[in-house]
C-alpha cells in the first residue's frame, strides 16, 4: 500500500494493529501498490466516523468515495477486481470458483477456531490449536508442488494463509519438521517485499 507525495488517496481503510483479518486486506494493498490512507485502530476503539458507516462495527472497514465495505474478504475481492494488475485470482470461472471454495474451507476449517484460540476459557484454546495443528500438517504435502497454494500465482488464498501462519507463535503453535514444504512455504511468503510493507509495528513484533 502507498501514499505518494502531493496525491491524495481516493481510499480509506480502518484496520486492526493486530489482526489477520485485516492484515490479509493489507496485504492485497500490498501486492497492488494500492494507494490509500492506511487508518490502524487500536484496542478497537473505533472512531465516531467509521460507526456511523459501519452497522456492525467491525474490521476492517474500507471506503472508497461513496462505497463503504466491511467484510475482509469482501474488500479483498473488491480490491482484486478494481485493480486488476496483478491478479490475485484465476479469470476463468471454474477456476475462480475453486479459488473460492479453497478460501472458503481455510476460513471455514481454520479461521473460525481464532476466537477460541484467543479466548480465555484454555481448554477450548488447546483443543483449537490441536485441530488448527493437525489440519496445517495434513495439508503440507501439497506445497512440494507449486510455490503457491496449489498454484504457480500468488493469489488471495495466499494473502489469508499468511495472515495465518505469520500468528502462529502467537497461538502457541509450532511445526514439527515433518511440515517442512509448509514452513518453506511460509518462509517464501515471508520474505516477499510486499508482505513485510503490509507489517504493523505490532505484527512485526510478533517474529521479532
Amino acid at each position: 500500500m502507498a501514499v505518494s507525495a502531493g496525491r491524495k488517496p481516493v481510499m480509506t481503510i480502518y484496520s486492526d494493529n493486530n489482526c489477520p483479518y485485516s492484515h490479509r486486506a493489507r496485504i492485497v494493498l500490498a501486492e497492488k501498490n494500492i494507494t490509500a490512507e492506511l487508518v490502524i485502530v487500536k484496542d478497537h476503539h473505533l472512531p465516531e466516523a467509521l460507526l456511523e458507516l459501519n452497522p456492525y462495527n467491525s474490521l476492517p472497514t474500507l471506503i472508497d468515495r461513496d462505497l463503504v465495505l466491511y467484510h475482509s474478504r469482501i474488500i479483498m475481492e473488491y480490491l482484486d477486481e478494481r485493480f486488476p494488475h496483478p491478479p490475485l485470482m484465476p479469470v476463468d470461472p471454474v477456476s475462480r470458483a475453486q479459488s473460492r471454495l479453497f478460501l472458503y474451507r481455510v476460513e471455514r476449517d481454520w479461521m473460525s477456531l481464532l476466537d477460541d484460540l484467543t479466548g480465555r476459557d484454555t481448554s477450548k484454546a488447546d483443543k483449537a490449536r490441536i485441530v488448527l495443528r493437525d489440519g496445517l500438517m495434513a495439508v503440507a504435502p501439497i506445497f512440494e508442488q507449486k510455490p503457491f497454494f496449489m498454484s504457480d500465482d500468488f493469489s488471495l488464498i495466499d494473502c489469508t494463509l499468511a495472515a495465518l501462519l505469520w500468528r502462529l507463535p502467537n497461538y502457541g503453535i509450532e511445526l514439527p519438521a515433518q511440515a517442512k514444504p509448509l514452513l518453506e512455504y511460509a518462509e517464501r511468503i515471508f520474505s516477499r517485499e510486499t508482505f513485510q510493507t503490509s507489517l504493523t509495528e505490532e505484527e512485526r513484533d510478533i517474529r521479532r
